[in-house]
């Protein structure tokens, strides 16, 4: 964990960029394009929020945090957050690196989903790597970043779409790329959705084709089932309308949860016994095949069951 200090800067857009360094000036872990890291609003208000300045300046990390008018509290409290304050924040993670070994790298980045490609575009500009990046907004007004991206050093290799003036044109920008590109997107659903379905049906590999959510629709409830705590101890019943986490919490066992949504992966946990019913956004179709990881904010079980190791 680390607490760092706060430099703060109003975007158009309804967006605020956060810059935090440490309060020495040292040095801060280093991260990798793509990378998040949580911030601690509060105790129990914690919230994942990408990188998105140059992973080669190791003084501060930025955020670009929206505000959201369906928030259930954490923009509106990073938003609330003042200058010279200081926040506790987490560690870099990255769960949407870069793949290296990509002849071609299409960054496609709606709305806030800009901020993690502003560190990609950063990232392979400095090692001299090919790539476009796409910027879709509503309109130029609501388009937090666009005055970054046109000074930019890569600015030649970007391209701004305004749904006002004129869409993306998905078959195009997907087809219009060499061989062993990887894509990589991240934004409102229904833009990952149609990148995801256009990629298929241009006849990218699944694995070429990289997406991070920021928020997902989640159904949580369903039958009851027990769950063991096999290192704590502790045997709980989850019921129809609770979550593994609510339910072990109520039995004094509190699991570290970011997103609560089944995307960052913080709360990740072994499978030892019984069958997961998963319902996240963060594991692959194959590690969910494996059954022995279950994100514990969302997902249940299948089976009557479910032994995890915590």
């Amino acid at each position: 964990m680390l607490t760092l200090q706060i430099l703060k800067r109003e975007l158009q857009g309804d967006v605020v960029l956060l810059t935090l360094a440490d309060a020495t000036g040292a040095e801060l872990p280093a991260f990798t394009a793509g990378a998040h890291i949580d911030l601690h609003l509060t105790d129990d208000l914690v919230r994942p929020y990408s990188l998105c300045g140059d992973p080669a300046d190791r003084y501060c990390y930025q955020l670009g945090i929206l505000k959201d008018s369906q928030s259930k509290g954490g923009s509106l409290a990073a938003h609330a957050l003042q200058e010279g304050e200081s926040v506790k924040v987490s560690l870099p993670r990255n769960l949407f690196a870069l793949d290296e070994g990509a002849a071609h790298s299409l960054l496609i980045g709606g709305g806030i989903g800009i901020t993690p490609m502003l560190a990609m575009a950063a990232e392979l500009h400095a090692a001299g790597r090919v790539f476009s990046l796409h910027y879709c907004a509503r309109s130029r007004p609501q388009a937090a970043f666009v005055a970054e991206l046109e000074k930019a050093p890569w600015a030649d290799r970007v391209w701004l779409h305004f749904s006002d003036e004129q869409r993306i044109d998905l078959p195009a920008v997907l087809s219009d790329v060499p061989a062993n590109t990887h894509v990589y997107v991240c934004g409102p659903t229904r833009l990952m959705e149609a990148v995801s379905e256009q990629a298929n049906a241009a006849g990218y590999a699944a694995e070429n084709v990289h997406q991070e959510c920021f928020s997902a629709e989640v159904e949580v409830s369903g039958k009851a089932f027990d769950v063991v705590a096999a290192t704590s101890g502790i045997t709980v019943r989850v019921l129809e309308n609770q979550t593994i986490v609510e339910a072990l919490a109520q039995a004094g066992l509190k699991v570290c949860v970011s997103c609560k949504q089944g995307i960052c992966g913080s709360c990740l946990t072994d499978v030892i016994e019984g069958e997961p019913d998963h319902r996240d956004s963060y594991l692959t179709d194959e590690e969910k095949a494996d059954g022995d990881q279950i994100l514990l904010c969302c997902s249940r079980a299948k089976s009557a069951r479910l032994i995890i190791d915590l």
